[in-house]
């Protein structure tokens, strides 16, 4: 089967989201900060997030995986990586849904206490990390289960602008 578009993933994300409001999956401690895979086949994988603290991912792409994000509780910036022309950050709350392209850089700003859902199609095999890094702009690769980390030259770089 192909891969999803980035609205189907969106979509899937908010299935996913009614179905944990009603109970149907257990959601995690809201002050545990922690994540729960809800479903990966073939063709997606569902990640249910819960941010105890406020929680910046950093600028980071899915691996050539695009993503679909619903949000059940709290708010979360969303910021593409810009250039040449000026940063879009945008900010969603409770019911808003969003998504990011395959080829797409971003970072995500989650408030304590935010709770999400990310569906990534193909699943999520791998998380490219950016950093300024001696001048120059640096991608590393990581696992899909594990933190991204901050970029803070590189944001501090896009503020300078």
């Amino acid at each position: 089967m192909a891969p999803l578009q980035p609205d189907e993933c969106a979509t899937l994300a908010r299935h996913a989201a009614e179905l944990a409001v009603r109970g149907r999956v257990a959601l995690p401690l809201a002050g545990s900060g922690a994540s729960v895979v809800l479903w990966e086949d073939e063709d997606s994988v569902a990640w249910l997030n819960v941010a105890a603290d406020r929680r910046d991912t950093g600028y980071h792409d899915h691996d050539g995986s695009v993503a679909g994000v619903y949000v059940i509780e709290g708010s979360v910036t969303n910021e593409g990586l810009p250039i040449g022309g000026p940063r879009r950050a945008r900010r969603y709350g409770p019911g808003d849904s969003f998504s990011v392209p395959s080829g797409g850089i971003h970072r995500m700003d989650h408030d304590a206490g935010a709770i999400t859902v990310h569906v990534y199609s193909p699943p999520l095999h791998a998380i490219g990390y950016y950093e300024i890094v001696d001048g120059m702009l640096h991608r590393t690769p990581g696992p899909p289960d594990q933190a991204s980390p901050e970029s803070p030259r590189l944001l501090g770089s896009l503020a300078e602008r």
